[in-house]
C-alpha cells in the first residue's frame, strides 16, 4: 500500500477529468507546513501547453480537489502552487490498516532475478577494512530487493586463482619440503594428510611470499610453476590448493557470519576459469579478439567515449588470461547456471574502468546487454586524517582487528545496572556491529567518509546504537502494557500527525533506495522515526494515560514503529539485542 503512488494516480484522473492531459503527478512534501502536507507544481509546466496561466489551472483542478473528502485546505500559492492537507479520517484510515501487518506497506516493484556480487575476499589473505563495506552494502541491497520482491542471489566471488596461490604454495614447500603434496611418487590419500598449516600461517605466509616473488627471480619463476600446476590439476599441488581454499574459506566465512553476512553461492574465479573453453568458442565466432604486442585484446572504446578506453586485455602476452578474463568467464557461468535478468557488482568506485571494459567487452559477445549489469561503486572508508582507515601504526587494517577495536570501544560504554557482566560481551557484539554497519551505510554508497569509533559507537546522535536503543525502548513500552489494547488508532494530533505521514512515506524510500542502490535514505529514515517516537516519549506517560482512547493510539503507534524498525534493521542486517 503505497497512498503518495494512490494518490498521484487519483490526481492525473482528477488533472484528465479538468481537461488538463498529463503523463505523471509530482506530488512533493509541502515545504510549507502551514500551507498543507503537500505541493502540487505540475500546473506550470501545462500552462505554456493549454495557453492558459498557471493560476487558472490550479483553480479549475482545485475546484475538483475541494469535493474530495481525502483533502482539506487545498489552496493556491504563488503563481499557481497546489497545496493540500491529507483529511485526518483519511490518515487514520491508513495507518489503521497495517496496524497488524506493516508488511502490506511493502510493494514488490520487481520479480527480476539478480545475482549481487559483492564478496571478493582472497584466500589466504587476511580480510582488511576494504572487504567491509562491499560486505555491508551488498548484504543490505540484497535483502532490500528480497523484500520488494527480486529472487537474489549473492554471490562471494572468492579471490582463488591465479599467481598469488602459487607463491603461497612455493612458500610451504620451502618450510616443509617433505609434505606428500610435493612427493610424485606418493599414491596415498591426500585428504588424510595433517597439514601443519593453520589460516593465521597462510596469512602471514601470503605477504611474505608475495615480497619474495618481488625480490627474488628464482622464487619468482618457481611460483609461476607452482601456479600452472595448481591449474592443470596436477596431483598434490591442485590437491594441497583445494586444503588451502577449505582452511580460507572456513576463516572468511565465520568473519562474514560476524557481520551477518551470508552468501548463497560460494564460487570462486577457479569455478569460473572451468568455462574459459566455452568462452574462448563465443569470442571466436564473434572474431572480437586482435592481437596486440604479443596479446590478445578485445576493443571495447566507443565513438561516444569522452574519455580513452583502452582495450580489455584478454590474453596476456605469456599465454595466461587476465583478471578481466575471468569476470568474463564468471558471467558465461552466470549465463549457463542461472541466466539471471541482471547482475549488480558491489565494488569500490576505483574499479570502475575495469567494469566499463567486461560490460561493453560481454556486450560484443552477446550474452549481457550493458545496462543488466550494474557497478554500484562504493566510496572509501576513511580515518580522522582522510586517509584509508589504518591501524595506530599506520599499518593495513584487518577486518579482525576494526572488530576487535570497535567491540572493545562499545563494550566500555556497556555499564549500566540493566545489563550483567556475562550478558555485556553478548551485547556488546550485537551492538558494536550495529555501529560499524550503520555507520558504513550512513552516507551516500559512492560518497568516501570518516569513521569515528568514539562518535559512531555512542549511543546519542545518528548511529546504530541510538537506533538499537530507541528500538528496544518500544519493546519495553509495549511488553509493560501487556494487556492494554493497542490494535488501533483513533487518535491525531499534530506532532502524531508527522509521525503518521512518516510511516505512510515507508514504501517510497524503499522504492527510492532500491533505485539509487544506496542505504543512506533507510538510515535516515530510521533515525527520523526513531527520533520521532523518543520526542513523543519523553512527553507522554503512555502507561498511565487515563484517556484510553489517546492510550490505545499512542500503544498501537508504537507497535507500527517497532515491527518498522525491526524489518529495516533486519534490511540492513543488523540485529537487535534484548537489552543494552
Amino acid at each position: 500500500m503505497n497512498i503518495i503512488k494512490d494518490i498521484n494516480k487519483e490526481l492525473k484522473e482528477i488533472f484528465d477529468k479538468a481537461g488538463y492531459k498529463i503523463e505523471d503527478i509530482e506530488l512533493k512534501p509541502s515545504q510549507r507546513k502551514d500551507l498543507g502536507d503537500f505541493q502540487i507544481n505540475d500546473c506550470m509546466k501545462l500552462a505554456s501547453v493549454y495557453h492558459k496561466s498557471p493560476i487558472q489551472i490550479a483553480n479549475d483542478i482545485k475546484e475538483l480537489l475541494d469535493k474530495d473528502n481525502k483533502f482539506t485546505n487545498v489552496n493556491i500559492a504563488g503563481p499557481g502552487f497546489i497545496n493540500i492537507t491529507l483529511s485526518d479520517n483519511y490518515i487514520i484510515e491508513s495507518i489503521n490498516s497495517i496496524v497488524a501487518d506493516t508488511d502490506k506497506l511493502i510493494e514488490p516493484v520487481s520479480d527480476k532475478t539478480v545475482i549481487v556480487d559483492y564478496g571478493g575476499a582472497n584466500v589466504a589473505k587476511a580480510l582488511h577494512v576494504g572487504h567491509l563495506r562491499s560486505a555491508n552494502i551488498g548484504e543490505a541491497i540484497k535483502r532490500l530487493a528480497q523484500k520488494l520482491g527480486y529472487k537474489v542471489v549473492g554471490d562471494a566471488h572468492l579471490g582463488d586463482y591465479g599467481r598469488p596461490l602459487g607463491f603461497v604454495e612455493t612458500e610451504i614447500k620451502r618450510r616443509y619440503p617433505d609434505l606428500p603434496f610435493f612427493d610424485e611418487n606418493f599414491d596415498g590419500n591426500y585428504d588424510d594428510i595433517e597439514l601443519p598449516i593453520t589460516n593465521e600461517d597462510l596469512e602471514e605466509i601470503y605477504p611474505i611470499a608475495s615480497a619474495k616473488a618481488k625480490e627474488d627471480e628464482d622464487y619468482l619463476e618457481e611460483g609461476r610453476v607452482i601456479t600452472n600446476k595448481i591449474q592443470h590439476h596436477e596431483k598434490g599441488y591442485y590437491d594441497l590448493w583445494k586444503r588451502i581454499v577449505d582452511i580460507s574459506k572456513a576463516d572468511i566465512k565465520k568473519c562474514y557470519d560476524d557481520l551477518n553476512v551470508n552468501f548463497e553461492l560460494w564460487n570462486g574465479e577457479s569455478d569460473a576459469v572451468e568455462y574459459f573453453d566455452q568462452l574462448e568458442e563465443i569470442t571466436k565466432e564473434k572474431g572480437v579478439v586482435r592481437e596486440s604486442e604479443g596479446a590478445q585484446v578485445i576493443d571495447v572504446a566507443e565513438e561516444t567515449d569522452k574519455i580513452d578506453i583502452p582495450p580489455l586485455l584478454y590474453i596476456k602476452s605469456n599465454g595466461s588470461i587476465s583478471y578481466a578474463t575471468t569476470d568474463l568467464c564468471t558471467l558465461v557461468q552466470r549465463k549457463e547456471e542461472i541466466n539471471p535478468d541482471e547482475v549488480w557488482y558491489v565494488v569500490d568506485h576505483r574499479q570502475s574502468l575495469h567494469f566499463t571494459q567486461v560490460f561493453r567487452a560481454i556486450e560484443k559477445l552477446g550474452l549481457f546487454k550493458q545496462d543488466q549489469l550494474i557497478h554500484v561503486g562504493y566510496g572509501t572508508m576513511n580515518g580522522k586524517d582522510g586517509k584509508p582507515y589504518k591501524t595506530r601504526d599506520g599499518g593495513i587494517m584487518t577486518l579482525k582487528a576494526l572488530l576487535d577495536e570497535v567491540y572493545e570501544s562499545t563494550l566500555n560504554r556497556i555499564n549500566n545496572d540493566k545489563v550483567t557482566k556475562e550478558e555485556a560481551p553478548e551485547i556488546a557484539k550485537k551492538v558494536s556491529i550495529a555501529a560499524l554497519k550503520f555507520a558504513d551505510l550512513l552516507p551516500s554508497v559512492e560518497t568516501d567518509y570518516i569513521f569515528d569509533i568514539e562518535k559512531f559507537t555512542d549511543i546519542e546522535g545518528k548511529t546504530g546504537p541510538y537506533v538499537l536503543y530507541s528500538t528496544i525502548r518500544m519493546k519495553s513500552l509495549l511488553k509493560n502494557a501487556q494487556g492494554m489494547e493497542n490494535d488501533e488508532i483513533s487518535y491525531i494530533d499534530e506532532e502524531l500527525k508527522d509521525m503518521y505521514l512518516s510511516i505512510l512515506d515507508l514504501p517510497n524510500v524503499l522504492e527510492k533506495a532500491i533505485k539509487v542502490k544506496s542505504l543512506n535514505d533507510i538510515t535516515d529514515y530510521l533515525y527520523l522515526i526513531t527520533s520521532q517516537f523518543n520526542t513523543f516519549y519523553a512527553k507522554n506517560k503512555v502507561l498511565t494515560e487515563e484517556d484510553i482512547q489517546k492510550r490505545t493510539t499512542w500503544l498501537a503507534l508504537t507497535k507500527v514503529l517497532l515491527s518498522i524498525s525491526n524489518t529495516l534493521l533486519d534490511i540492513l542486517s543488523i540485529e537487535v539485542p534484548e537489552k543494552m
